[in-house]
């Protein structure tokens, strides 16, 4: 079976222009040269610019993943004639400032999660968004786990109503990256660049899957947050201990619009889990469940059939039907994680050449960031119900 290659280009190619060039802009380096040459999209996208600080690093960079030009300035990047969409892959205290910017200079953008550090700067953010929708601009967050393929296949099913009636939602993203007390600080662990620790990191995944998943919002929640570690050597100022001014973990319930109930575990410091997320949900029809570590896989009960032959059924999410499989390979021929930023791409540039509404919108990462602040506050009152503010 022989994949068809993309259909012609039907538009200018748009410029990228990304600031960034850690972890996160090596992922998204990936979905922006791939997407072209897998999907047929109305234009292929160009690597124009990549930012960062440290000039040899961001040159290295690039010269690695394929950009033509470096800034030293995210000013300077989106002032680039060359650049027409601005993706935002810093850290959390400069995502308001620099997706405002680019907006009011009339780019697209694309921002990692979460979307800020506060409610107050989402809500900036969701402004700039608006109106820069009225000139035609697209403003998205990188929620990449919608766009796994089995996920994204898992909220067709609770669409269709295959679960009926939804009851619970259990959700959990473990890392083990800070067990050792020894683990140097690093800006995930500073609350002026992070916002907040496994919460924001891992949680902001959880909610937003969760809510993507059920396709409501949850409406209050119970929080406890902790940090294990307080303190961590810090090599940019070789002190011997610096801060933890962060959560390692966070703990929390909540209840749905719809009013099914939920469960949510964010950490760091689970040892031997490298990036465990799994999430489930329980409806009177039936149940859904994904695992990360088996990522082509979603597990899938029909509590209509017959007790003495139903169970959860094993779907291989690869065939050409499924969300997004139709570009890749032949059914049985698994993705990976970097597949997701592919698709993160490609939907960006489609809802730019169509004007489809984009999702996720920075009003529901700006959601998101509501649920967040309502977890943090519980934890402050010790785990005291806290309705999350509209």
């Amino acid at each position: 079976m022989e994949r068809s290659a993309p259909a012609p280009l039907r538009a200018p190619a748009p410029g990228i222009g990304m600031v960034g060039y850690a972890f996160m802009g090596a992922a998204h380096s990936q979905g922006w040269r791939t997407a072209g040459r897998v999907f047929d999209l109305p234009a292929r996208p160009v690597l124009a610019a990549v930012c960062g600080r440290d000039r040899d690093a961001v040159r290295a960079m690039a010269d690695r993943h394929g950009w033509a030009a470096t800034e030293t300035d995210w000013r300077d990047l989106i002032a680039r004639d060359d650049v027409q969409v601005v993706d935002i892959c810093t850290p959390g205290d400069s995502h308001a400032e620099i997706a405002i910017a680019a907006l009011a200079a009339g780019k697209h953008v694309l921002c990692e999660k979460p979307l800020a550090n506060t409610v107050e700067e989402a809500r900036a953010m969701v402004e700039a968004a608006r109106q820069a929708a009225g000139r035609g601009q697209v403003a998205m967050v990188g929620f990449n786990y919608r766009r796994v393929p089995a996920l994204t296949y898992a909220r067709t099913l609770v669409a269709e109503g295959r679960l009926g009636v939804l009851r619970h939602i259990r959700a959990a993203y473990r890392q083990d990256w800070l067990v050792d007390p020894a683990a140097p600080m690093t800006w995930r662990l500073r609350r002026d660049r992070a916002g907040s620790g496994a919460l924001g990191d891992l949680g902001a995944h959880l909610v937003d899957l969760a809510q993507y998943l059920a396709g409501e919002e949850l409406t209050g929640v119970s929080a406890l947050t902790e940090t294990f570690v307080r303190r961590r050597p810090d090599p940019d100022t070789g002190a011997r201990s610096a801060e933890v001014t962060v959560d390692d973990a966070a703990l929390f319930t909540g209840r749905l619009a719809s009013g099914a109930l939920a469960s949510f575990e964010a950490t760091r410091m689970a040892a031997g889990r490298k990036n465990s997320l799994r999430i489930e949900l329980n409806g009177e029809k039936g149940s859904l469940a994904f695992d990360l570590e088996r990522l082509n896989e979603l597990a899938f009960h029909d509590h209509t059939e017959p007790a003495h032959t139903a169970g959860f059924r094993r779907i291989l999410v690869t065939e050409p039907g499924h969300p997004y499989l139709k570009a890749w390979w032949p059914p049985g021929h698994a993705l990976g994680y970097e597949h997701t930023f592919v698709h993160q791409a490609r939907d960006l540039l489609e809802a730019i050449a169509t004007g489809v509404p984009v999702s996720p919108s920075f009003a529901e990462g700006l959601q998101v960031q509501r649920v967040l602040a309502a977890v943090a506050e519980s934890a402050e009152k010790n785990a005291a119900y806290t309705p999350v503010s509209p």
